[in-house]
């Protein structure tokens, strides 16, 4: 991390719980349009990339440098309106209330939710210069199950799940399976992050199972197994990063992302250790999407351009800790996840194909009960 851009405190320390029925958002596109699907606009009316107004901009919190926001917004001669949101459910509500933002930064499934549901323009990637350092280099992207060509969306960050641990407290080798979390040292003082898909997901790759899936006898093994760790737990929390640095945890599941950024930050790095299961990685992706109903659409996409430029994709990376899937940019993430190699993700890693993905409406609810289940224990 550079002096003039120190981190945050927390990059994704949100309770980020996948529970879509508290919106009643299941089958995807569902509940995006009460009103039609034109009720929002055209997404298909071709941008006129150009300034047409200042960029108001809905995203995770510190996400992107203050240096980046800066130079966009001197060379440009526009102000950057922030706000934040701290779930996707949090996000998807905003927009359902009829706010209007010009760039959004949804995950992978809410990308396919919200570009199934008409919700989001369409993008010309022709129309941004620096847009082939992602396609060319990281073909996944170019036709993402999420979005078909890639037409409303370009990929922002990606980051995979694994197991953070103490090595001061739990030695250097873990046995490399999720099967850690269940290990009798760390009894007591294990976390599981506040997140549905996360933890359903890693108990299925556990059992050999699909990582999402919906059927009642898989979930039913799913809860039996969780239920014979939450002896084990010392709690529920996505603040994996702050958990690990003061000792409430001595391991924990954890994105990558908040695992680079403790790097910055511990005082000895040496005493932590991050490792990615034999069983599989979750992997994930958010996405820069423009919603339908911007008014500054054309600013949004010089915004997009701006910030896949290599200068600006190495100084967004050094800040957030997450990597950018902008070729000619991996040196700096892996300069920085040095002592964590298993932080890295490679194109290799987004076909192995662990992402979670939308359920039919009855399959989310199913999930919903199980998760509902594993909290209360």
């Amino acid at each position: 991390m550079s002096p003039e851009e120190p981190p945050p405190p927390s990059r994704r320390a949100f309770l980020r719980s996948g529970v879509a029925a508290a919106f009643g958002l299941g089958l995807a596109g569902c509940g995006f349009l009460p009103e039609g699907r034109n009720a929002f606009g055209d997404p298909d009316r071709p941008i006129d990339v150009k300034v047409d107004g200042d960029l108001v901009y809905f995203n995770w919190a510190d996400f992107v440098a203050p240096a980046v926001f800066d130079g966009f917004e001197k060379e440009y001669g526009v102000k950057v309106i922030q706000s934040n949101f701290d779930s996707m459910e949090g996000m998807a509500a905003k927009l359902n209330a009829g706010n209007r933002y010009d760039i959004i930064f949804p995950t992978a499934k809410w990308a396919q939710r919200l570009a199934d549901g008409g919700r989001l323009r369409r993008i010309d990637h022709s129309q941004l210069p620096h847009a082939d350092a992602v396609f060319s280099r990281y073909r996944y992207f170019a036709d993402p199950w999420y979005d078909r060509d890639s037409a409303h969306t370009v990929p922002f960050t990606m980051y995979k799940t694994g197991i953070g641990w103490r090595k001061d407290r739990m030695g250097d080798d873990l046995a490399g399976s999720w099967g850690d979390l269940w290990n009798a040292r760390a009894r007591g003082q294990v976390f599981v992050l506040d997140d549905r898909d996360e933890v359903l997901g890693m108990a299925a790759l556990k059992l050999g199972l699909d990582i999402g899936t919906s059927d009642e006898r898989d979930l039913a093994r799913i809860t039996a197994t969780l239920q014979s760790l939450r002896p084990r737990l010392r709690g529920f929390s996505s603040d994996s990063y702050n958990n690990l640095l003061n000792g409430n945890a001595v391991m924990t599941q954890a994105w990558s992302g908040d695992m680079a950024a403790m790097l910055g930050q511990a005082k000895d790095p040496s005493v932590l250790g991050f490792e990615v299961a034999r069983e599989g990685a979750p992997i994930n992706s958010d996405c820069y999407a423009i919603p339908v109903n911007a008014r500054h659409p054309g600013t949004a996409m010089l915004f997009i351009d701006y910030m896949l430029r290599p200068e600006n994709v190495r100084k967004n990376i050094r800040y957030i800790g997450y990597p950018m899937p902008v070729g000619g940019s991996e040196d700096v993430y892996a300069a920085i996840v040095k002592p964590f190699p298993q932080c890295l993700v490679a194109p290799d890693d987004l076909k192995a194909d662990l992402f979670f993905r939308n359920a039919s409406s009855k399959g989310e609810q199913a999930r919903d009960t199980a998760w509902t289940h594993v909290k209360a224990g």
